[in-house]
Parts: C-alpha cells; sequence; structure tokens
C-alpha cells in the first residue's frame, strides 16, 4: 500500500521513464476526491476507450458523460503513444472489482495471471480509490490493431509508476482482470504486457528494454532507428539483430526485434 504520488512527482515519474506528455488543461485538480476517498494505491490499471480519435477520446475521458461524470482516468495513451494527463486523484474508471484480486495485488504474489474475478461494478470492492488509471484509444473490437508506440507508451507508464512506489510488475492489471463484466483491455494481453514492465525495471528509468516495433507504412530501417533508438545511423544494428541483408527489406506488418539504446 502507498501514498498517492503528488500530481509533480507522478509528472516527473513519468517524464523521466520516457513517456510523452501532453498535459491537458488543470488536470492536477480534475478529480472525483468530493465522492470519496482516493488511496492507498494498490496499483495501475489499464483500460480500452471503445472510442476513436484522439481529440474526442480526450475530451470524452476528461470530461465524462451525464451517467458517468470525468475524470474517466488519469491519462489517455493515443494510438502515437502520447499519454494526455487529464486528471489527478479519484477518478470514475476502476469501478467495481474482486476483493481476492486487490489482495493478491497487493500481496504481489500471484502467478501468470491474477484470480479470475467472480465480482464486478455493482457487488465489487471500489477501485477508483486504489489505482492509477489508463484508457489506451482502441475501438476494443480485437481488430482495431495496436501500435508499437501505444503498447511502448503502456509499458512506460505502468514501469514509472511501479518504480516510484517500490512495486513489480504484478502491481499492474486490466480492466478485465478487477472486474468480472468487463473486458478490457482487448487485442493483447496482460500478462505479456506485465513481462515487457518486468523487464524494463530491470533497466534504468528511459532506457530501451530492446522490445520488438512492428513495421508502419512508409517505414524505413533508418526512420526506426531514428525515432526508437534517438539515431537514424544505428540501423544497421536492427538489420544485423534480424538477420536482414538488404535494409530495404521489410514491410508492413512485420515485427522486428530492436537493440536497447
Amino acid at each position: 500500500m502507498a501514498t498517492p504520488l503528488t500530481a509533480a512527482k507522478f509528472l516527473a515519474a513519468l517524464r523521466a521513464e520516457g513517456v510523452i506528455v501532453k498535459e491537458v488543461g488543470s488536470w492536477r485538480t480534475h478529480n472525483r476526491n468530493s465522492k470519496g476517498p482516493w488511496g492507498p494505491m494498490n496499483g495501475v490499471m489499464i483500460h480500452h476507450t471503445v472510442t476513436s480519435g484522439t481529440q474526442s477520446s480526450v475530451d470524452l475521458c476528461r470530461n465524462g458523460y451525464t451517467d458517468l461524470p470525468g475524470p474517466l482516468c488519469h491519462g489517455v495513451i493515443d494510438k502515437d503513444g502520447a499519454v494526455h494527463l487529464v486528471g489527478y486523484g479519484r477518478a470514475n474508471h476502476a469501478g467495481g472489482g474482486d476483493p481476492t484480486v486487490l489482495a493478491r495485488v497487493v500481496a504481489e504474489d500471484y502467478g501468470d495471471r491474477p484470480p479470475k474475478p467472480t465480482r464486478g461494478n455493482l457487488n465489487g470492492v471500489d477501485g477508483n480509490r486504489h489505482f492509477y488509471g489508463f484508457e489506451c484509444i482502441n475501438l476494443g473490437n480485437g481488430k482495431d490493431p495496436w501500435t508499437e508506440a501505444q503498447l511502448d507508451a503502456i509499458e512506460k507508464v505502468s514501469a514509472a509508476i511501479c518504480r516510484a512506489h517500490g512495486w513489480t510488475a504484478r502491481s499492474v492489471i486490466g480492466h478485465l482482470e478487477w472486474s468480472n463484466d468487463k473486458i478490457d483491455p482487448k487485442g493483447f494481453g496482460m500478462p505479456g504486457m506485465r513481462d515487457r514492465v518486468a523487464a524494463r525495471l530491470k533497466t534504468k528509468p528511459g532506457s530501451s528494454t530492446g522490445t520488438t516495433y512492428t513495421v508502419g507504412k512508409g517505414d524505413t530501417l533508418w526512420s526506426i532507428a531514428a525515432s526508437k533508438l534517438g539515431d537514424g545511423s544505428r540501423y544497421k544494428e536492427i538489420a544485423k539483430l534480424n538477420g536482414l541483408k538488404d535494409a530495404d527489406q521489410i514491410v508492413p506488418g512485420q515485427k522486428l526485434k530492436l537493440p536497447k539504446k
């Protein structure tokens, strides 16, 4: 258990981890603290928005709607990997969930995944007080692709908060692992994401963990090296790591291993 980070320390932790941060309005004081407690903190929860479009998704998560006022999370992760901070404090993101799951997250003693939740929003314990929440822009239909930049941002924000609190990757869960009536995030597995977070926590803040990158339309090895490694001349390292004899021998959708920064 931990006292919530101050907004300044939260922001500093994200930036130290290399997160691209965009501050939205008065996010530091935009919260639902008047409606209930915030803290002690026990983990990080990942969601998908079931929306498309960056600005409309950010506006929705900041303002909420009639039946569920905002903020609906602390940060919105867009397709390009930027994290838009929309609120800080209690937020309407986790809802009710399984107390057994909470206990296992607090103890960080489960295996591949927490026990399957048997409670949900209407009969569970209050998760809004215990978790930092990040909404990721995705339709949640299993078809809308998750970009590598977006997955990288999820890894980084999770690691940043775990590092700040001294938690392990087992403090990072998906909404579907918390509540029996939720399916988010859909399209990637939380066990694999926890593996990524665990690998990052073994490195210094902001360093590359040597993960993968999915080639997009118009990408070249030089542009990938420049954007992901900060040095276009390192394209030869990517080619060698992936057994590519021709530097232009890449196609959209192809997954490439990346060297560490």
